[in-house]
């Protein structure tokens, strides 16, 4: 039954590449991970202000005196809505709506911990999550056979280490130990796949659910050009997984429960995270202003081509994606109010890597541009507290995935989206 066939690698393939959905940065990539934010995280690999410079260059935690334990939280309320323009139903099932706001409120929260070894040498420890996403259609959309919800969580332990060579150069390295898990489901079309002899509106739903564990690195050097202007590189590797899983079928009708591609039972797909590289300036203009700017490259071509198999090792369908490397390009400023209050701001762009012919349901993603802005309380000389706001304008993404082979029908439309990011954070030395 080719069409099953289809169908559960389209439920595999599709949540575990398409985690567009509520990610901030392009494609599924989380870069929420500091204060940051107000400057659309501009200078992340050079600003090095506190402990979350872990995950944009470890090398900047030279710059921190003493030891730092920083805690923050990022709310992400994406909008992400469908507009029908001609697309063509699911063969022998009713139409659909247009699965209303499939965005999620999701909460990222992250944990960094510097700690001073001797004069020259930190040890930082981080607990973030640099992937994920939490999208929900209504279960009777129109496109409900080619996804109904899509949740993948990861979660990213990354001991580093940074020493200061000299006044002019630092070095930083770290290992992460990244864990990734996701749950996803779509509709099957039970009536196109008996050619209609079994009558219409039979339908179930295909539920998927896996997870692995895989070590990368990252390491990052740190430029003390002047007593005002800073310079960083920072370089993360991509992680390999193969993601072990199961998959279920609702509601089969006993005239199919004898087809093997209908079968619960356990699948994997190999997949690899990006690698990514920045370089970053920082300058202080005077006592009140700083400037800075970043330019981050990502590895998406890692995305060329999924290949779903059974246990037994039958390939269920090899899925081509073609995505391309994407780059971020971000500037902002910091105005110093007095001892106490600062104020941030930013704007940044930032590419997709989804070609147009490979958009799909579950990769309805797009270019981007961040605004941004935010502040810090100095609470006293050991603990400050920052905050941040973004607005995401999502260039609206035209889609024609036609599934009518599978029975999925040919979903045609305009997904308008839009994304809102509260960050708050709280540092403390000690």
């Amino acid at each position: 039954m080719k069409l099953y066939r289809s169908l559960i690698a389209m439920s595999v393939t599709g949540a575990l590449v398409a985690m567009s959905g509520n990610a901030a940065a392009a494609a599924f990539a989380l870069i929420e991970q500091s204060s940051g934010l107000g400057n659309a995280f501009a200078g992340g690999a050079a600003g090095a202000e506190d402990a979350t410079t872990i995950f944009f260059n470890p090398a900047g935690m030279s710059r921190l005196k003493g030891n730092q334990v920083t805690v923050a939280g990022s709310l992400i309320q994406p909008s992400i809505k469908f507009s029908n323009t001609g697309s063509t139903g699911a063969a022998l099932q009713p139409f659909g709506d247009n699965g209303g706001d499939a965005g999620s409120l999701v909460l990222v929260p992250n944990t960094y911990l510097v700690m001073e070894v001797e004069p020259a040498l930190r040890f930082g420890l981080s607990i973030n999550s640099p992937f994920g996403l939490q999208t929900q259609y209504d279960p009777t959309w129109v496109g409900r056979f080619q996804a109904i919800n899509s949740r993948i969580r990861t979660v990213n332990l990354n001991p580093s280490f940074s020493y200061e060579m000299n006044d002019y150069v630092s070095l930083g390295i770290g290992l992460s130990y990244q864990h990734i898990t996701g749950d996803l489901s779509n509709a099957v079309n039970y009536s196109a796949a008996a050619g209609g002899g079994l009558g219409p509106n039979l339908e179930g739903v295909s539920s998927m659910s896996g997870s692995d564990s895989a070590w990368g690195y990252n390491f990052g050097v740190l430029f003390n050009v002047a007593p005002d202007t800073r310079i960083g590189l920072s370089y993360r590797s991509k992680i390999n997984y193969n993601l072990n899983g199961s998959v279920s079928f609702s509601n089969v009708p006993a005239a199919l429960q004898g087809q093997a591609a209908l079968q619960n039972g356990n699948v994997s797909l190999p997949i690899s995270m990006p690698d990514m590289a920045s370089i970053s300036g920082f300058h202080q203009l005077n006592d009140k202003w700083d400037v800075m700017a970043d330019a981050s490259w990502t590895g998406w071509s890692v995305m060329q081509q999924l290949v779903v198999s059974r246990a037994n090792g039958s390939v269920l369908q090899s899925t081509p994606e073609n995505w391309t490397n994407t780059w971020r390009f971000s500037l902002g400023s910091t105005y110093h109010y007095n001892e106490q209050w600062l104020a941030r701001i930013g704007v940044a762009y930032d590419q997709t890597p989804v070609p147009a012919a490979y958009l799909t349901a579950r990769i309805p993603d797009n270019s981007r541009t961040w605004l941004t802005f935010g502040g810090q309380y100095k609470v006293s000389d050991s603990s400050k507290v920052d905050f941040g706001y973004a607005h995401l304008f999502v260039k609206d993404t035209s889609i024609a995935n036609n599934q009518t082979a599978t029975g999925a029908g040919d979903l045609v439309g305009i997904y308008s989206s839009s994304i809102n990011i509260v960050t708050v954070q709280y540092a403390y030395n000690f």
